[in-house]
């Protein structure tokens, strides 16, 4: 037989496409042949694929071999199609069975010994590769057996593939040690000492997903606050946390001890834009879609470059991102927790009881006006995180451990799922005006703090929204004004943007 047909899969974003190899050995000079949009990778393949099969002591045939990667049309990338392509070519030479193929999918990438190496994307491959079993390297094969959706055969080398297809030995279908189980490692609130306020905040922002700016001197407890935010988050659901894994899998940083944990992401403030949405000649997710369904913490805001920050505001309100490319498009889900904090001036010590602060009222504006007032506008609270003086290091008692604060916070949005099946922060102009409007007394506050504080038509919903939050947490059916003075209180600084 001369021509053989093996399947495997490509990954375009989060998802993976099928990919079918076909191997076509003709008459000719000995030449080795890929074709179908192959990336440098690919193209590089044959020659791992010859060392490998030379040095498990196949024959290599001297024949003009033709690698076709259909569809033509989608960009192939990555070395998981090592694996493919030389069994391709071992079928077609008739040195494996060849009906063996069908009921497989294959995926791996060769040394030049024959030995299998992980692959990036496992997982989404594994979710996609449904009615066949799934032979990949043995080192993904526990994140590839979270999707539940097909056999997953481990293998170590291109010879113990070879003997499962010819029938000699069969591989052994992988079998996960024990469900997993999420694992919360995040540092606890109750080593935050004082700051009562900031806690609130992060209460409210917490119970109905909205974004949230600290802003302080330096060493107040921003990124001491924000490090433990993710610790008041309920547990990811199975669906969140297969979601979470596909992503990471993409980007190949995907670790199955990390199943079911709520991503935090830190990046620094030289991040650039590709590295904090996404992109690439092959698209690859960024730090908001690896926050997906986590947190994403900005630190020193104005240091970001604002053409980086204000590609956050798209994201912020649809939960994805789009990348395009002039051959390749791809989509991540990025569904994050914006929180982020700032000096209140250039120095750091604008208000400090020290004060140390020389800057004048100029550069302050200056160094507020690099957060734009669109993407300000929608972050729901902002707050002001004051330094501790002296005298409360040693005085001031520990608060509340995270699990009696996440005990309220899953209490409020069991509150919201079971009203609108969703969180708060993700309600719609009609959902708000249908769950979140306040009392006549409430209604009159807010307008007069509309007016009183220069707020836009979106800072109005999204005050609605927060209110929302703050009377699920004190178990409230409806929205009262003290919810509403609350919500108006974590807006105040809006016209200082």
């Amino acid at each position: 037989m001369s021509l053989a047909v093996v399947r495997s899969r490509a990954l375009l974003g989060i998802r993976a496409p099928e990919v079918t190899v076909e191997v076509h050995l003709g008459p000719g000079l000995p030449t080795f042949t890929i074709v179908g949009l192959p990336d440098a990778e690919v193209r590089e393949s044959k020659d791992r694929v010859r060392a490998a099969l030379n040095h498990a002591r196949f024959e290599f045939p001297a024949r003009r071999i033709t690698v076709n990667l259909a569809p033509a049309d989608l960009p192939k990338d990555s070395s998981r199609l090592d694996l493919p392509i030389a069994l391709g070519i071992l079928a077609a030479s008739a040195q494996i069975p060849a009906a063996a193929l069908d009921a497989h999918e294959f995926a791996g990438e060769l040394s030049l010994t024959g030995e299998l190496r992980p692959v990036r994307g496992a997982l989404a491959m594994a979710f996609a590769a449904r009615g066949r079993a799934f032979v990949l390297p043995a080192q993904s094969a526990a994140e590839a057996a979270l999707s539940g959706h097909a056999d997953i055969l481990p293998a170590r080398s291109l010879l113990d593939v070879c003997a499962h297809l010819s029938g000699h030995c069969a591989l052994a279908r992988y079998v996960a040690r024990g469900e997993p189980r999420a694992s919360r490692t995040y540092p606890d609130m109750a080593d935050v000492k004082g700051q009562a306020q900031a806690k609130r905040a992060l209460e409210v922002a917490a119970a109905g997903g909205h974004c949230l700016l600290m802003i302080g001197p330096p060493g107040a407890g921003k990124s001491m606050l924000a490090a433990r935010f993710p610790g008041l988050l309920p547990t990811l659901n199975e669906a969140e946390a297969l979601e979470v894994a596909a992503i990471h899998s993409a980007a190949g940083r995907f670790s199955p001890d990390q199943w079911g944990e709520r991503p935090y992401r830190s990046p620094h403030h030289t991040a650039s834009a590709v590295a904090l949405v996404g992109g690439g000649g092959n698209p690859r997710p960024g730090e908001i879609s690896l926050a997906h369904h986590g947190v994403l913490f900005l630190d020193e805001l104005p240091e970001f470059p604002r053409n980086v920050l204000e590609t956050l505001r798209e994201p912020l309100e649809t939960g994805s991102v789009s990348i395009a490319r002039a051959a390749r498009h791809a989509r991540f889900p990025a569904r994050f927790q914006l929180l982020a904090a700032m000096n209140p001036c250039p120095c750091g010590y604008s208000g400090h009881p020290a004060g140390k602060c020389r800057c004048t009222p100029d550069a302050i504006a200056r160094y507020r006006a690099r957060l734009s007032g669109p993407l300000a506008d929608r972050i729901d609270l902002k707050i002001e995180v004051p330094a501790l003086s002296p005298g409360d290091f040693g005085t001031v008692a520990a608060g509340e451990p995270s699990s009696a604060v996440r005990a309220r916070i899953e209490g409020a949005q069991g509150r919201q799922y079971a009203r609108q099946k969703g969180l708060n922060a993700l309600l719609g102009v009609r959902e708000t005006e249908a769950f979140c409007m306040p009392c006549a007394e409430g209604e009159q506050l807010l307008r007069h703090a509309l007016a009183k504080l220069t707020l836009s038509a979106r800072a109005y919903h999204r005050i609605l929204r927060v209110a929302r939050s703050i009377a699920d947490l004190a178990a409230r059916e409806s929205v009262g004004a003290a919810h509403i003075a609350e919500a108006i209180q974590y807006r105040r600084l809006d016209p200082v943007f």
